[in-house]
């Protein structure tokens, strides 16, 4: 099988073009494929394009662990260079049907910046989703228990779940402790992402990311685009921002009604071949 390898600021995928066939793999198999010791070694499978009635191609995301995410902004920015590596799109807007909703994707003529319109963002507790006490109503500044302490977080979701938690200081450290209890905590009924924020000012944040499904990640554009709402909602930043992650930088545009555009890089890797002996038990 054959699979085209890309990162979106460290943030590695596998490319997998069924060829129009009915192609799925079982959460083994993508457990193994993504193995960065028994299997290709990524963050996650890209399958597509696929038919899709309502947009220019479809596409499944498909997480390490064997679950399917709803959106990925970097495997976005990825499946859109790699439809453009392909001939198959070129510098004209073009329309991608995620399980998070339809967005609008264009690669730059260069290849070094692709912008994604990846939709609005909400803090109500439906559409999250995320349990609350009363009567559902947006999320913001609540507090949320984990290892013997309490955070204030923010929930949204830009077509899939995020619990971001603004900090003074954040670490690579803190979000390996705090993101698996907080993927799995009990008011997320389908777990959640999770951001630490830090406001450096009113156009740059930082954030460390903890991905449902992945674990510790060096960038996300849903994160990004999750936690620059949120920045915008605490009334810290302007609509232009730029989000300093450890993999790089990714620039946003976020209105008065929390829609988000946002432009970053994606780099194509390698070719890699796939042998079903790597799938055997």
């Amino acid at each position: 099988m054959k699979f085209e390898k890309y990162h979106a600021l460290g943030n590695d995928y596998l490319v997998f073009d069924p060829q129009g066939e009915e192609k799925t793999f079982t959460n083994d198999e993508i457990i193994r494929i993504c193995h960065r010791n028994f299997g290709l070694g990524s963050d996650g499978i890209l399958m597509g394009p696929l038919r899709s009635d309502i947009a220019d191609f479809g596409l499944r995301i498909l997480n390490p662990d064997g679950s399917e995410a709803e959106k990925s902004g970097n495997g976005l920015r990825i499946f859109a260079r790699y439809l453009h590596d392909c001939e198959i799109v070129n510098t004209i807007p073009f329309t991608v049907d995620t399980l998070g909703g339809v967005v609008t994707c264009e690669v730059s003529s260069k290849l070094n910046s692709i912008a994604v319109e990846m939709g609005q963002v909400s803090f109500h507790s439906d559409l999250v989703p995320v349990s609350v006490e009363g009567h559902p109503r947006e999320v913001i500044q609540e507090n949320i228990s984990v290892g013997g302490q309490t955070y204030q977080f923010y929930a949204a979701t830009i077509g899939n779940p995020h619990c971001v938690v603004p900090l003074p200081e954040i670490s690579e450290s803190l979000a390996l402790q705090l993101g698996p209890e907080l993927e799995n905590h009990p008011i997320f009924p389908n777990r959640t992402n999770v951001q630490l924020l830090k406001i450096i000012d009113r156009n740059r944040i930082r954030i460390e990311i903890w991905e449902r499904g992945a674990g510790y990640t060096l960038a996300s554009g849903s994160s990004s685009s999750a936690a620059g709402a949120v920045a915008r909602k605490m009334g810290a930043c302007d609509q232009e921002i730029t989000v300093e992650m450890p993999g790089g930088e990714i620039n946003l545009v976020i209105d008065d009604s929390y829609n988000v555009q946002m432009t970053g890089p994606a780099t194509r890797v390698a070719t890699m071949h796939l042998y079903e002996e790597c799938l055997k038990a």
